[in-house]
C-alpha cells in the first residue's frame, strides 16, 4: 500500500541529515558544470527546492500519520523500480551508494506515495522544454529518452511523454524550439499557403 512505503521511506530517508541533502546538492552542480551558465542556475535552484521540499513534505506527512490513511495500492511498476534499485546501489563504493540510495528514495515516494513525476514540475532540459501539469496532468519532454540511462526514473514515473504539438493545440507555455515545430508542422502537414 502506498501508506506502508511511505512508512518505510520516511524511517530511513529521516536518518540522513541535512547535510547528506547539502552533499547531493554539490554533487549535482560539480555534475552540471560544464553546461551553460543560465541553465545550470535554473536547473540548481529546480533541484534544490525539489529535494528539499519532498524531504520537508515526507517528514510533515510522517509527523502528521498521513501514510497511516493511504490504503491505495502501489502501482504496478513499483517492484521493478526497487530492483532497479537494488543494483544501481550496488556498483560504487559505501558513500556514493549511501547517498544514490537518499536520492533514489526521494524520487520512489514522489512518484509511488505522492504519485508526483521523478522530475519536478518546472523542470528545465537543454532545448527550452520543462516537465509541466496541465489539465491534471504531468508530461515530461525527455520521457521518451529513458532508454538511454540504465538508471532512469523515466519507466517508473507517472508522467507522460509531452505531446509533439499538433495543428488544433499549440505549445501551452512552450519553449521557442516547441513554437517553431508547431509552425513547421502545420505548414508541412496541413499545407498552410499563408
Amino acid at each position: 500500500m502506498r501508506g506502508e512505503l511511505g512508512q518505510e521511506i520516511a524511517e530511513i530517508v529521516l536518518s540522513y541529515s541535512p547535510g547528506d541533502l547539502e552533499r547531493m546538492r554539490w554533487n549535482f552542480a560539480g555534475a552540471i558544470k560544464d553546461i551553460n551558465p543560465e541553465l545550470r542556475k535554473e536547473l540548481e535552484e529546480t533541484i534544490t527546492a525539489h529535494l528539499y521540499g519532498t524531504y520537508q513534505a515526507l517528514r510533515l506527512m510522517n509527523q502528521q500519520g498521513n501514510f497511516t490513511r493511504m490504503r491505495e495500492p502501489l502501482a504496478k511498476n513499483a517492484s521493478a523500480y526497487w530492483k532497479m534499485v537494488a543494483v544501481q546501489c550496488s556498483l560504487e563504493d559505501a558513500e556514493k551508494i549511501r547517498l544514490r540510495f537518499l536520492k533514489i528514495l526521494l524520487s520512489g515516494f514522489c512518484m509511488f506515495v505522492q504519485e508526483l513525476p521523478g522530475h519536478p514540475v518546472g523542470m528545465p532540459f537543454p532545448g527550452g522544454d520543462r516537465v509541466a501539469f496541465i489539465d491534471g496532468i504531468y508530461y515530461c519532454p525527455v520521457r521518451k529518452k529513458a532508454n538511454d540511462v540504465d538508471s532512469a526514473l523515466c519507466p517508473f514515473c507517472p508522467a507522460l511523454q509531452t505531446p509533439e504539438t499538433g495543428y488544433l493545440k499549440p505549445p501551452v507555455k512552450g519553449s521557442r524550439h516547441r513554437k517553431q515545430e508547431f509552425l513547421r508542422q502545420t505548414f508541412d502537414k496541413h499545407h498552410y499557403n499563408g
